[in-house]
């Protein structure tokens, strides 16, 4: 398998843990989201995800595309060891906690919205930040509170077990804490976060440990 990543992507880095948890080979194929304006704007890239974004995963499935969509894939073709539940309603909770964060938070701090709000908006720096700020606060605050009233507490995010939820967490509280979010009111996350990052799956996923990482 091919994956078509970038370092600081947060929807590549929820993939990248995925695939380690499930013991799997994979060669990461660096795509620069800034060099030369963007090589996933390419039209070498461009060919494999018309929609010119990061992750795509190249496998005997064809090219996937979509975080949430790759690591599905991955649970129904390589279902050992799994990152769903067997209960169906686990499963359904785990999915929801999955898509708060990568349907509700990351969509307003992707880099493109950044980016179109310091070039067409020409917002400053520091406004481009304080909007990153709130929407991921308030988003990350909503996750606080599903973790607190989780059915199955435990030592991450359902349970004792590692879920899809926490591969989609680990990557947001990463990128919430490079732009200095304050995450002090949050502490089932940061517990969660520091229990996931104990593990080899997730410490061979980090950014800094990428081939494209500076």
């Amino acid at each position: 398998m091919k994956l078509y990543t970038y370092y600081r992507s947060s929807a590549a880095y929820r993939v990248r843990i995925a695939l380690h948890c499930k013991g799997l080979d994979f060669e990461s194929i660096p795509v620069h989201l800034l060099r030369g304006g963007g090589e996933q704007k390419q039209p070498a890239y461009r060919d494999k995800h018309p929609l010119g974004l990061v992750p795509a995963l190249e496998s005997d499935a064809g090219v996937l595309t979509q975080s949430l969509a790759i690591m599905e894939w991955l649970e129904e073709v390589y279902p050992k060891p799994p990152l769903l539940p067997a209960d169906a309603g686990a499963r359904a909770q785990v999915r929801a906690l999955a898509n708060t964060i990568a349907c509700d938070i990351h969509p307003l701090n992707n880099l493109r919205v950044l980016n179109y709000l310091t070039q067409d908006l020409a917002l400053s720096e520091a406004q481009k930040n304080q909007w990153y700020r709130h929407w991921v606060h308030a988003g990350l605050l909503a996750v606080e509170r599903l973790l607190e009233h989780s059915a199955a507490p435990g030592r991450y995010c359902w349970g004792d077990q590692v879920t899809l939820a926490d591969c989609c967490l680990v990557p947001q509280v990463a990128n919430a804490q490079r732009f200095d979010c304050p995450l002090d009111a949050m502490p089932h996350i940061l517990r969660i976060n520091a229990n996931c990052l104990a593990l080899e799956a997730f410490q061979k996923a980090e950014p800094a440990r990428q081939p494209d990482a500076p």
